[in-house]
């Protein structure tokens, strides 16, 4: 898929669900990362995909649900 990308459009969102699969969990953040920066569709869903459930206790992960109002801010001092 990498290599494709280099010659196509290939989503990032897509690229994070492979990452994730993987067990690449930091690759997978840094794709969705990029899905967000883009308005990638489907980044609405995103929290709730039980693809990315393996993210859900990713630092990277939990901040962008939370930038995204799909998770509820962190607790702070």
């Amino acid at each position: 898929m990498t290599a494709m990308a280099t010659e196509q459009t290939v989503s990032p969102y897509h690229l994070a669900y492979i990452y994730t699969g993987l067990g690449e969990h930091d690759q997978a953040v840094e794709c969705l990362e990029r899905a967000y920066r883009e308005s990638v569709g489907g980044m609405y869903g995103v929290g709730g995909s039980f693809l990315f459930e393996p993210l859900h206790g990713h630092p990277g992960f939990c901040s962008l649900l939370r930038r995204m109002h799909l998770a509820e801010p962190a607790a702070g001092p």
